[in-house]
């Protein structure tokens, strides 16, 4: 298993216990904000990944890979614009990434209600249990890609 691979992988292990375990039992906007955060790098890992890949491949567009993370992110919408498992979870990443400095609202901490709402690009995102959930969709099928990306020859 590459590198790259295995720090993926250990962040989805630590992401997973913080959706699955932490979030059942706490139910707190800090857990869910720890969550993103946490997708957020196994993603960074993933796109590092996937960008050494492509470059081994002589993908003529990934010949040189960029070290600032915003070069990164447009030089994977560029190699991956046909896979939709790519694009989706970037779209979510350029959120996740911003986290710490976007405004919040907590609501119904402790509860099952529990709600953490986020001013991203002038519109109000609510994340709650629901919304995690299709989060982790998203970001299950981006990995699944990654692994198989990686894998293959």
């Amino acid at each position: 298993m590459s590198e790259a691979l295995e720090k993926i992988m250990k962040e989805k292990i630590s992401s997973d216990h913080l959706l699955y375990v932490s979030m059942k039992y706490t139910k707190t906007c800090d857990v869910m904000i720890n969550l993103l955060k946490r997708w957020k790098i196994m993603m960074d890992y993933s796109f590092d990944g996937l960008l050494e890949k492509a470059k081994k491949k002589k993908i003529k567009k990934a010949k040189k890979i960029p070290t600032a993370p915003k070069l990164k992110v447009d030089l994977i919408k560029v190699v991956f614009k046909k896979n939709p498992e790519i694009m989706e979870a970037v779209k979510e990443y350029e959120m996740f990434k911003l986290i710490d400095v976007l405004k919040k609202n907590k609501a119904g901490e402790f509860r099952k209600g529990v709600c953490l709402t986020v001013t991203y690009r002038g519109e109000e995102i609510r994340i709650d249990l629901e919304k995690l959930k299709e989060y982790s969709e998203i970001i299950e099928r981006f990995i699944n890609f990654t692994k198989i990306y990686l894998t293959t020859k």
